[in-house]
């Protein structure tokens, strides 16, 4: 927040104090004080190098001279400042650019940042966890672009392995030569099932194994794999598309060209763009050169056993195999070449992958080879862990088919925007109603992923999702829909001013405009602060205040029934600035807005 009575008290600071660094700043007024702003002396005492409790009151003497406060009151080492309206609206919301202006971050702190998130796997649709994954994704790329940083939006897609080959095994027994045109089913649905159907048979299989070798009761059904006849053949076909087998490539590029189709329509649902998608069939050899150079520098090992390792000073990563004895890559070895393959074609200041917390340890090792390896670039690496999405029903299985799918999820969604929409509309039924379902349901689904800290693993009810009230993405779309409305309605009965020049702000005195015209000058520092902290949460707070904010004022100050013309366009042009901010930080979090609800 910047008020023009702060640059009067750090220049009187820095004459007083011959201390021209200290730079006082004003926060909210907590509720339980009279105010507007307050000053803490306790950052400027540090610099000042004085007593906070003995530095307030002549901060307080000086801003009660001041033209533009009202009042100014030490308390401890606070000063409460109320502002004269006219003060007060003209630093906060009287600037028609001012504030949406003060968005961007200071040019030095702007940087080419590539940001990875979705990561799908081609044997399956894309479930809850994606859904949060997505939002997460796109959010943070939105807001770091609004702040001012040049976002490139990566995808890798893991279109290869064990996993892979267990949907083309399932389809080749059980598939009857389906499509998804002869189905009627999207693409990665129907390999999905296949997916489903393999682990059925698997199961069969290793049942039928244990009950003809009592020996194996007690084996985990991963050590059995190799066991069952489904599995060495699902083995068997991994090392012949390793081999280029025809057959096998060509029912490879068949399924994952489905998947990828199904994904393009999920990715659409949810407003998700990329820059650039790699597939892992393409990347997942990369690294054995790197891991080589490594060895002849010293960075790596060869054990015993002939595979290649790395021990860390760090107790905590220990040793970590980089290549296996046969010379095979195991995943690091593959994000190795995959992150340095991306630092290539976009040379961005840093990278972020969003990625499941429980994968920390895994990147924690990345980040740590690619320091010893010596890339400069490598202290710029991110992992943005998020935590895991549960519904009330419970976890969620892939393999079981019990997995929460997205398309079904934001199907369920829609259904439920549209029965709440009908609710609230009556007999008066609107033209759009697909449409705005279609955005209510995206607003209700984004804001419940995004309104709490990534790292924070949460509950997702669909239906508390969906209500008009509360903290929802639907109350805060609301907000701005009935701004729009009004504003539409004032324009047509011609109460709009023709320019804000005119308008008369120092009318706002009322505690509720006085509090929405505060609210409205944080929104720069709240996007600001969700850039810095990959916190799209910090973002979706300020939004829920400011609509509830706004919500106050509409119920206490009639706009378009005010008593005086010059007080009814003040009214308005406020609003109007809380209605571009509204839709500018939805914005930012990819949701979009509707005009009437």
């Amino acid at each position: 927040m910047h008020f023009r009575f702060l640059d009067d008290l750090n220049a009187f600071l820095a004459a007083t104090y011959s201390a021209p660094e200290a730079k006082a700043a004003a926060d909210l007024c907590p509720p339980e004080f009279v105010g507007d702003v307050t000053v803490s002396c306790f950052p400027l005492a540090k610099i000042l190098r004085r007593n906070p409790m003995q530095l307030a009151p002549a901060v307080s003497d000086f801003l009660a001279k001041h033209p533009d406060v009202q009042q100014a009151e030490a308390i401890k080492a606070f000063v409460n400042i109320t502002l004269t309206p006219a003060a007060l609206m003209r630093d906060t919301v009287a600037d028609p650019q001012g504030i949406l202006s003060a968005v961007a971050l200071p040019p030095e702190e702007r940087r080419r940042i590539l940001i990875e998130f979705s990561a799908p796997n081609t044997n399956k649709p894309q479930h809850l966890g994606h859904v949060r994954n997505n939002a997460i994704g796109m959010a943070t790329a939105a807001i770091l672009e609004r702040a001012g940083h040049d976002v490139i939006r990566v995808n890798l897609v893991n279109d290869r392995g064990v996993h892979i080959c267990k949907s083309m095994i399932a389809y080749q027994r059980f598939g009857n030569n389906a499509t998804p045109q002869s189905t009627g089913k999207k693409g990665d649905h129907l390999v999905g099932d296949f997916y489903v159907r393999f682990d059925q048979e698997y199961r069969r299989q290793l049942a039928e194994l244990r009950q003809n070798n009592q020996d194996l009761a007690d084996k985990d059904d991963d050590d059995l794999f190799l066991e069952t006849e489904i599995g060495r053949a699902t083995q068997d076909m991994l090392k012949a598309w390793e081999d280029n087998d025809p057959e096998v490539r060509r029912l490879w590029t068949t399924m994952n060209t489905w998947v990828l189709d199904g994904f393009d329509e999920t990715y659409s649902r949810m407003g998700v763009t990329f820059t650039k998608t790699y597939l892992e069939s393409q990347t997942y050899t990369l690294g054995k050169d790197i891991i080589q150079d490594g060895l002849e520098r010293g960075v790596f090992t060869r054990r015993e056993d002939n595979a290649i390792v790395i021990q860390f000073d760090d107790p905590s990563l220990g040793t970590k195999v980089v290549l296996r004895s046969d010379g095979t890559s195991v995943y690091v070895t593959q994000d190795i070449g995959t992150t340095l393959l991306k630092q290539n074609d976009f040379n961005p200041d840093q990278q972020i992958w969003v990625v499941g917390d429980e994968q920390i340890r895994h990147f924690k090792v990345l980040f740590a080879i690619l320091k010893a390896l010596g890339y400069a670039w490598a202290d710029q690496l991110t992992h943005m862990a998020y935590g895991m999405v549960n519904l009330p029903t419970g976890k969620m299985k892939s393999r079981e088919g019990t997995v929460v799918d997205a398309d079904d999820l934001i199907a369920e969604m829609a259904d439920l925007a549209r029965a709440a929409t009908l609710e609230k509309a009556g007999d008066d039924v609107p033209e759009n109603l697909d449409e705005r379902a279609a955005v209510i349901s995206m607003a209700a689904l984004k804001f419940m992923l995004l309104k709490v800290n990534p790292k924070t693993t949460i509950m997702f009810d669909p239906q508390a999702s969906i209500k008009f009230e509360g903290d929802t993405g639907p109350y805060v779309l609301y907000a701005y829909a009935r701004i729009a409305s009004m504003l539409r309605k004032a324009e047509e009965n011609a109460m709009l001013p023709k320019t804000e020049a005119g308008i008369d702000w120092s009318l706002l005195a009322d505690p509720a405009e006085r509090a929405l015209a505060l609210r409205c000058s944080l929104y720069p520092e709240s996007l600001q602060k969700a850039a810095r902290e990959l916190d799209s949460s910090t973002l979706a707070s300020y939004l829920l205040d400011l609509a509830k904010d706004f919500s106050t004022f509409y119920r206490n100050c009639p706009v378009l029934a005010a008593s005086e013309p010059a007080l009814r366009e003040a009214r308005l042009a406020l609003s109007a600035r809380v209605r571009e901010i509204l839709k500018d930080g939805l914005n930012a979090l990819t949701i979009n807005t509707l005009e009437s609800m």
